[in-house]
């Protein structure tokens, strides 16, 4: 039997309307009617089953029939931020694959190398991806994408994190050992440019380790994915 379908919804009620996109894909793709059963989700960490009661014009409306807390939210407070990049596919992949492993918070930042830019349409599309990312990988909560439009902001979103990581191509060795990694932990890493000497300074001032990820140039996807895993499996969330 195949897991029942996913839905975010604004409001949890007695009865919930599902409406606009969520109830146009549920409707005309998913090809759902009266009887059937899907899972609601708020962003609270809770999985409501629910019945659909009612199929109208521009709506459906869904019955509660029980509340659980999601089990495959992770216990480890992960919070990434990335340099948003020119290729919109490659900003998507990104807030793809960060949901799926488990981040809890993303930011997209621009810095001083950045070339792109974000545009309200486009924070809306990642968005979205974090939501269908989230049902695919079957989550309860999709990581709301933040966008700081300028480096200091990004930095700041961080506060209060034990460990902040900062990943640097220029960096010669790591500041902080990956290893033993306890704790809440936010990663930085930049755009196609990478950062400047500048920019790793006020890093640093604000309690950033810099970090090597090897000898060999990333892709700043490449570095946002592979830093994200090897964090998550030093946090527990991958064993």
């Amino acid at each position: 039997m195949s897991a029942l379908k996913r839905f975010f919804v604004d409001k949890i009620e007695d009865t919930v309307s599902l409406c606009g996109e969520e109830f146009e894909h549920a409707k005309n793709v998913l090809r759902l009617s009266v009887g059937d059963e899907v899972i609601l989700l708020d962003n609270s960490g809770k999985e409501y089953t629910a019945v659909i009661c009612a199929v109208e014009k521009k709506q459906m409306l869904l019955n509660i029939v029980r509340a659980e807390a999601g089990e495959r939210e992770p216990k480890a407070n992960v919070c990434l931020l990335f340099g948003y990049l020119k290729n919109a596919d490659k900003n998507e992949f990104i807030v793809q694959k960060a949901v799926e492993l488990g981040v809890s918070k993303i930011g997209v930042f621009s810095s001083e190398f950045s070339s792109a830019y974000m545009n309200e349409n486009k924070l809306e599309r990642l968005n979205k991806v974090s939501k269908e990312a989230a049902k695919q990988c079957l989550r309860a909560t999709a990581p709301r994408i933040e966008y700081f439009s300028n480096f200091e902001s990004a930095l700041a979103y961080a506060d209060g994190y034990e460990n902040k990581l900062f990943a640097c191509e220029f960096a010669t060795e790591s500041k902080r050992d990956i290893d033993t990694l306890q704790g809440s932990t936010a990663i930085v890493i930049g755009s196609e440019g990478g950062f400047s000497r500048a920019e790793e300074e006020k890093a640093n001032a604000l309690g950033f380790a810099s970090i090597t990820l090897g000898k060999r140039i990333l892709r700043a996807e490449t570095a946002a994915v592979a830093l994200t895993s090897v964090v998550m499996f030093r946090l527990g969330e991958l064993k």
